[in-house]
């Protein structure tokens, strides 16, 4: 009798693991899917670009968010605690891929895990920065691309725009260390180029106005490097800077389009579609350790030809035959 009853219980039980394993749910159609967490450090137009360019990649080599793969995009703010948080959950819920968007993000993802693979983008110098021992093979989990600014095309630039320019004003972000070694590479270059350079550091937006402020009256021109904290005030940076006949040159195109003067820079959308490739590469089972952080090595010279009326500057013809014009309405 007790042998019916305990095998009665054995096929009930048998039963409803048969009914439950023949239910379907999201979780369950979903733990087939790739799981793909993005972190970015702060919106603006060359970092979003750079995601956009990204996740085109993917789409256009079959892995399609919702289908094939899950994507879950996550920002900053530009607050590094907040980043490191980010970092933490997706290493928790175990993505099977993390592409980090700019330094602060990158280096987050890294100190988070080991085991997840990182793709990289807009980030100035990996070694630097300790996310990889080599260039040509980085040795850890991550791999990507660095967005390591022309600075010397971009000052010869200044030159022939700005052929009387004595003194440099440089706005940077003191805590981000992709700006702390581009101004280093600016410092070196500028005396190369006989230019003497005034710093002004911020660590928040906050400060942007008033460090802007500190340089005008004291500089011919302000170069702004691909700095996520400036790049993010380049509105209120040029405003300020045109009230008072101040040029500015930009290391990215997006800084163009917000006012600046002019750039020799990279297009983040191009920049990010690589990283996409080369996140496939991974997907299929390339190892991150094994792969080289890469460059875009086309440059575009993007000039703003209502920043150059505004602030009287006559553009050369070699240059203006030679640019993408930036104009109002267009």
């Amino acid at each position: 009798m007790v042998g019916k009853k305990l095998i009665g219980i054995i096929m009930i039980l048998v039963l409803m693991m048969s009914l439950f394993s023949g239910c379907t749910n999201k979780s369950d159609v979903d733990s087939d899917k790739i799981k793909i967490g993005i972190t970015q450090i702060i919106e603006h137009p060359a970092l979003d670009a750079a995601r956009s360019g990204f996740i085109d990649a993917l789409d256009k080599n079959g892995y399609k968010d919702g289908e094939n793969i899950i994507i879950e995009v996550q920002n900053a703010q530009g607050d590094i605690p907040t980043a490191q948080i980010i970092a933490k959950n997706f290493a928790s819920d175990k993505k099977d891929l993390i592409l980090a968007i700019a330094t602060p993000t990158a280096q987050a993802a890294y100190n988070a895990t080991k085991d997840i693979p990182i793709l990289i983008t807009a980030v100035t110098d990996p070694i630097d920065a300790g996310l990889a021992k080599a260039w040509d093979k980085t040795e850890t989990n991550v791999t990507g691309t660095s967005d390591l600014a022309p600075i010397q095309k971009q000052f010869e630039l200044m030159k022939k725009l700005l052929p009387n320019v004595k003194t440099i004003g440089i706005l940077y972000n003191t805590s981000e260390a992709n700006s702390v070694l581009q101004v280093q590479m600016a410092k070196d270059i500028a005396s190369k180029l006989n230019l003497d350079v005034k710093l002004s550091g911020v660590t928040n937006t906050n400060e942007v106005a008033q460090s802007t402020d500190v340089l005008i009256g004291d500089v011919d021109a302000i170069y702004i490097p691909t700095d996520n904290t400036i790049a993010s005030a380049i509105a209120l940076v040029v405003s300020k800077c045109n009230e008072n006949n101040i040029p500015v040159i930009g290391s990215e195109a997006a800084h163009v389009n917000n006012g600046a003067l002019a750039t020799e820079g990279i297009d983040y959308y191009k920049l990010g579609f690589q990283t996409g490739e080369m996140a496939i590469e991974v997907l299929k089972g390339k190892k991150p350790q094994d792969m080289a952080v890469t460059t875009l090595k086309s440059t575009e010279l993007v000039i703003n030809v209502d920043a150059a009326k505004k602030l009287n500057i006559e553009i050369p013809d070699e240059l203006k035959n030679n640019a993408k014009l930036i104009e109002e309405g267009k």
